[in-house]
């Protein structure tokens, strides 16, 4: 009688301290003050051209219009048995100054690339550049446009 007592009385204190502990938020990725920057004049997001060893960033967020929070994968190809340096990626809001976002995804990049599970923006078009260095030295960079929708 005892121990059903005493396992009734911790099975109750763990529901109410796992309701007691505040959900993970979402990173947030673009602020709404850097989001109030003005665009760099001229910008246009492109994909990479013409025929290059380095490495393939792709975006594999769906596209069209978002939802925040969302997911963002982007996916990292090698070439030429080059892997790929985590430690070099870098990631910038296309915006007048600049935003270096690197610091918000570096725990969410891997060999293979980055996935952030939940991601926090303003509504709006963001422009995003992403560049990366394989262990050849070669740098491979795209730009893509998120459409956030409130």
């Amino acid at each position: 009688m005892r121990v059903c007592g005493l396992r009734l009385l911790l099975g109750s204190i763990a529901i109410i301290a796992a309701g007691a502990m505040p959900a993970k938020a979402a990173q947030v990725l673009i602020t709404a003050e850097e989001a109030a920057l003005p665009p760099p004049k001229g910008a246009v997001a492109a994909e990479r051209r013409g025929i290059t060893r380095g490495p393939k960033v792709d975006l594999l967020t769906g596209g069209g219009q978002l939802r925040s929070p969302m997911r963002l994968q982007l996916k990292f190809e090698p070439y030429g048995g080059a892997k790929i340096d985590p430690d070099s990626i870098k990631m910038t809001y296309l915006r007048t100054p600049n935003v270096d976002l690197t610091s918000r995804v570096r725990s969410f990049v891997g060999p293979r690339g980055i996935d952030m599970p939940e991601v926090e923006l303003p509504a709006g078009e963001h422009m995003v550049r992403v560049d990366i260095k394989d262990s050849d030295g070669r740098v491979g960079t795209t730009s893509f446009i998120l459409k956030v929708v409130p």
